[in-house]
């Protein structure tokens, strides 16, 4: 999962795909567009990128008209305005911008069918943009994004980007899905403080319970977070080769090393430390019962967007009472991180998109949105100190900064079997949870879902 939301299925190019978040493009050729970002009929200078202090170098465009769509609307809607308005004002380009909510992957399907495909779309799943290049629908990028991003990512990220050695994708949005949050007035009365390693993870877990609440509240009613738990887990404990191995399905969820990184989790959830009831419960109701008015448990696990389940709620405050740490070392594990995001493709190879993907690409565009919060950049030349606080400041060194990232495993499988409700990867561990000593029967009802979906 890129977002607190679940999956949906779609089909693009017949290909049937899971989606976490939603997807964002730009269309060239006069489609219909919603709202004017910016427009400058004048002449602009070849010009330097001054306002956020680098070196981008941006052409002249006037004339030309990027339509730029996105998932985002409200105030991310708002702040990725202001990203494409500082582009055209340094160019003289008309973008304009359109958010199709949960209907990009239907929007670019259309685009494709009609022939009027986007410029440059925003999607959230590198297996769409697989299957997109695979069609040739989507062209790589120019040599100038490539040096861009070569410059300003790691090799994860432009792994991530890349099809066949050739680079299509830029992540202009990330998300810290290794984030544990903890209620810091029930650690410091239970004497807990944040842990690194896993087995002093369970110590202050015990602390929390024997203050009288509960060491941990899980959301398991469906099976979205308890997948993440294992893919933190599995990379911690198999590393990232196999994390990538078991993913393509180039080793059977059968293997051992499956087996030790549910064994470990069983450990976990069969613990008097979680607050019972788990099944039944969803994951915003899992952070109320650490953040609410009436806190029940001291810790609740997911990503970074869990700071907007806390501010929505209203009870606590980030940065307060509401704190987190990094997901715990495993058997002496490096800092890893799992991950999701939105890359921006390209649907025309000219000049004017070109630049677009270039200035994406750079510290500068991430920049204008990063002060005002909701982005984390997967850019490791933004200047962090422009973060709003603290804590999305440790977000995003703790992204760009982990030793091993690796993108959210179930958004990388078949929809069919990692991220359809009631069957695959999230049924079975809402089994696994339900049952945490059944290590080899899930390890079998895995493999058998998964050979069947791929």
């Amino acid at each position: 999962m890129t977002t607190s939301v679940h999956k949906r299925l779609f089909t693009i190019g017949g290909a049937v795909l899971a989606s976490a978040a939603l997807i964002a493009g730009c269309s060239s050729g006069g489609g219909t567009t919603d709202t004017p970002a910016s427009s400058d009929e004048g002449t602009t200078e070849e010009s330097t990128d001054e306002d956020t202090g680098t070196d981008s170098a941006l052409p002249d465009l006037s004339g030309q008209t990027l339509n730029v769509v996105a998932s985002w609307s409200g105030a991310e809607q708002e702040n990725f305005e202001a990203v494409l308005n500082n582009f055209a004002d340094k160019t003289g380009a008309t973008v304009n911008y359109t958010s199709f909510g949960d209907n990009g992957p239907t929007y670019i399907q259309g685009q494709l069918e009609g022939g009027t495909p986007p410029n440059v779309a925003i999607i959230p799943q590198p297996a769409l943009m697989e299957t997109l290049a695979k069609n040739d629908d989507i062209k790589p990028v120019s040599a100038e994004t490539k040096a861009e991003v070569e410059k300003n990512y790691s090799q994860s990220w432009i792994d991530l980007g890349s099809v066949d050695g050739e680079l299509y994708g830029v992540w202009f949005k990330g998300a810290n899905k290794s984030t544990v949050w903890y209620n810091n007035d029930i650690y410091t009365e239970a004497g807990a403080t944040a842990p690194q390693t896993w087995d002093d993870f369970m110590e202050q877990l015990q602390l929390v319970q024997d203050s009288g609440y509960a060491g941990i509240s899980i959301g398991a009613d469906v099976g979205w977070p308890l997948t993440d738990w294992f893919e933190n887990v599995y990379l911690r404990t198999a590393g990232p080769e196999k994390y990538d191995q078991l993913t393509k399905h180039e080793i059977p969820w059968t293997d051992p090393s499956v087996g030790e990184a549910l064994e470990i989790l069983g450990s976990l959830w069969g613990s008097d430390v979680v607050q019972p009831g788990g099944a039944q419960r969803t994951f915003p109701e899992s952070v109320t019962e650490v953040f609410g008015a009436n806190p029940q448990a001291g810790t609740v696990y997911e990503g970074d967007f869990v700071a907007g389940n806390i501010t929505e709620d209203g009870n606590s405050v980030v940065g307060e009472t509401a704190l987190f740490y990094d997901f715990p070392s495993v058997n002496g594990s490096a800092p890893a991180v799992v991950g999701a995001g939105d890359a921006a493709i390209q649907f025309v190879d000219d000049e004017a998109t070109n630049a677009l993907m270039t200035y994406l690409a750079s510290p500068a565009s991430a920049e204008i949105w990063v002060p005002n919060g909701g982005l984390t950049s997967p850019n490791k030349n933004v200047d962090t100190a422009l973060y709003p606080d603290d804590i999305a400041r440790q977000i995003a060194e703790a992204l760009t900064g982990a030793e091993t990232f690796r993108f959210d495993m179930s958004d990388l499988t078949p929809s069919a079997f990692g991220g359809t409700v009631g069957q695959g990867f999230w049924q079975e561990m809402i089994t696994f949870y339900e049952n945490p000593k059944d290590v080899q029967g899930t390890m079998d009802r895995l493999e058998a879902a998964a050979a069947s979906a791929y």
